[in-house]
């Protein structure tokens, strides 16, 4: 059973061998697609072609779904964020929300997260 829902800093901050990291990804987790794209991105950018790809893969087995629900619930949020001078990204928002809906904690170490219901912040 997952316990942590994947943001793609978490998942960074893993493959760069955060002891803190690497011990809670042990717990289990999911992630989205969405998350995923950032990481590949960040990795092509690092790593090239070859690496992001392999570690793209790596991850597949954890992602979840995003429905329309999600979607919508996690505008709702990144709206009323924003009205609290938080400024989450839409993949941070969806995120956020899958973690929810899913019954697992947001683990990141994203300072706009800091203080947040359901998060595990940890850097």
């Amino acid at each position: 059973m997952a316990e942590y829902f994947f943001d793609t800093y978490a998942i960074v901050e893993f493959i760069g061998g955060n002891e803190s990291y690497i011990n809670l990804f042990k717990h289990g987790g999911v992630t989205t697609r969405l998350n995923l794209m950032g990481l590949y991105y960040q990795i092509l950018k690092r790593l090239g072609k070859k690496v992001a790809k392999k570690t793209y893969s790596r991850f597949l087995s954890h992602v979840v779904d995003v429905d329309d629900v999600i979607i919508m619930e996690s505008m709702d949020f990144r709206l009323r964020m924003r009205k609290k001078g938080k400024q989450f990204s839409y993949v941070d928002a969806v995120g956020y929300i899958v973690a929810e809906k899913n019954k697992v904690k947001f683990l990141t170490g994203d300072g706009e997260f800091k203080g947040l219901h359901n998060v595990k912040f940890v850097k």
